[in-house]
């Protein structure tokens, strides 16, 4: 299993305060905006799609690995997209379905991990592992996995915060201890990775890695935007998975 129990209970304590904006989840509200522009503007193109129709990613479809409370599930779905959610932690799925049907939104959740997907040979036209393998002890083997979950020329996004000096000032000191954005201990600094690290990954996952950005923050408006160039604290990438690619 590469999901950490230690992990999963931190979540599942926290499950009821998804939906919160100023609760223990807020930084992911105010990130989300940027990292869907990121995965939109990206599918928009590898899959010839036009963001202006109203919905742009229907007969897609789209597995968000850890979807705690379905933060990037829901605007995805709005979006057209046939999209699962799987997490884990299982206080997470009743209360990412109860949103999700208040919103009148069809989403499949279930409590599961990727490992028990792949084994039912699974397979997406994009997978989302967004701020998910710094909560897992075997990364490698996580990201293998992932790909398992991608069809061929499939996409996969992967988002994660750097092992820098000034990510572990701001995600951790600022975020955690100054700040109070999260709970005291969500992150751990040791599993932070660094992008060479995940490219690394990748490509011993036969997955190939075709843009890198990172996410910065302005402290005077609150909001989050890409930066094509720094990736020193919070940074995506997204991979395609070669058409000749076999199911393994």
């Amino acid at each position: 299993m590469h999901s950490d129990p230690s992990e999963t209970a931190k979540f599942n304590a926290l499950a009821d305060q998804w939906w919160d904006p100023h609760g223990p989840f807020r930084p992911l509200h105010m990130l989300n905006p940027a990292r869907l522009d990121y995965i939109n503007s990206v599918t928009e193109i590898e899959f010839d799609r036009n963001l202006d129709e109203s919905r742009p990613f229907s007969g897609l479809s789209v597995l968000d690995v850890g979807c705690g409370g379905g933060l990037l599930c829901e605007p995805l779905a709005r979006l057209g997209a046939d999209v699962t959610g799987i997490d884990p932690a299982e206080n997470n799925i009743p209360a990412a379905s109860a949103h999700a049907g208040t919103a009148g939104l069809e989403i499949t959740y279930r409590c599961s991990t990727a490992e028990e997907m792949a084994a039912q040979d699974q397979q997406f036209d994009v997978v989302l592992a967004m701020e998910v393998i710094e909560h897992v002890p075997d990364q490698a083997a996580f990201i293998a996995t992932c790909a398992r979950l991608v069809k061929p020329s499939g996409l996969f996004f992967c988002s994660t915060i750097n092992r820098t000096v000034k990510s572990f000032a701001l995600a951790i000191v600022g975020a955690e201890y100054l700040l109070r954005w999260l709970p005291v201990g969500t992150h751990e600094w040791r599993r932070f990775v660094k992008p060479d690290e995940i490219f690394a990954m990748h490509e011993s996952a036969d997955l190939e890695i075709i843009d890198c950005k990172g996410f910065i923050f302005n402290p005077l408006t609150s909001e989050w935007k890409i930066s094509g160039s720094d990736t020193d604290v919070n940074y995506a990438s997204v991979a395609r998975k070669p058409a000749s690619a076999r199911h393994r």
